[in-house]
């Protein structure tokens, strides 16, 4: 059984995710806000990338980034 690594998110960091996951135009940029707050939430990555539409590796991907960048790591680089 795989570990899992959940993101510790600040009140203020939770509050901006749930805030884009609602209004962000973006779907992709939804999915990982999304995915993040899943992680948050404990569940592993299979199990959030079967419910956000993408593999377990792009979680892990996103997550890394949301972690060394915050939301901003989540957008989409030119």
């Amino acid at each position: 059984m795989g570990r899992v690594n959940t993101p510790g998110l600040t009140d203020t960091q939770r509050i901006e995710l749930e805030r884009e996951l609602k209004t962000n135009n973006s779907h992709s940029f939804r999915m990982r806000c999304q995915a993040i707050l899943l992680k948050a939430a404990g569940r592993k990555s299979k199990d959030v990338a079967q419910i956000v539409g993408m593999c377990h590796v792009s979680v892990n991907s996103w997550l890394k980034r949301f972690k060394t960048d915050g939301l901003q790591g989540l957008k989409t680089k030119p």
